[in-house]
């Protein structure tokens, strides 16, 4: 089962602000499972944007986890802004959380490069 929305985004925040870094909740979004955007700001002005990774990069028992991709990587502020947009325009429910370091750490999962073959679809 997964952890619901409201509370990964809770506990993530708590763990920025227990690093002595900055984060906010830009846009919230459906309490219990909406799909969770986080929105890296750096020090020179770039943006990174990491969404959720698709399903299909998740082992069986992983199916509870929250796994990112990078979008946008280093990116200019307004070109991340353009890609929320357009994820808001499909899904009104999902959550943007700002944070602003250089180096995420630990902090949020991210899924491997390569997603796994399951045997039916070809990559």
């Amino acid at each position: 089962m997964r952890l619901r929305s409201d509370i990964f985004v809770s506990a993530l925040m708590r763990r920025v602000f227990a690093r002595g870094d900055f984060a906010a909740v830009e846009v919230k979004g459906a309490e219990e499972a909406g799909a969770v955007f986080v929105r890296q700001v750096f020090r020179d002005g770039s943006e990174s944007l990491h969404a959720p990774a698709p399903q299909s990069v998740f082992e069986a028992e992983e199916s509870g986890l929250r796994r990112f991709e990078t979008r946008l990587e280093r990116a200019r502020a307004e070109a991340v802004a353009d890609a929320l947009a357009r994820e808001r325009r499909f899904d009104g429910d999902l959550w943007v959380v700002s944070i602003e370091m250089d180096d995420l750490g630990d902090l949020i999962d991210f899924a491997a490069a390569e997603p796994k073959d399951d045997g039916f679809f070809r990559r």
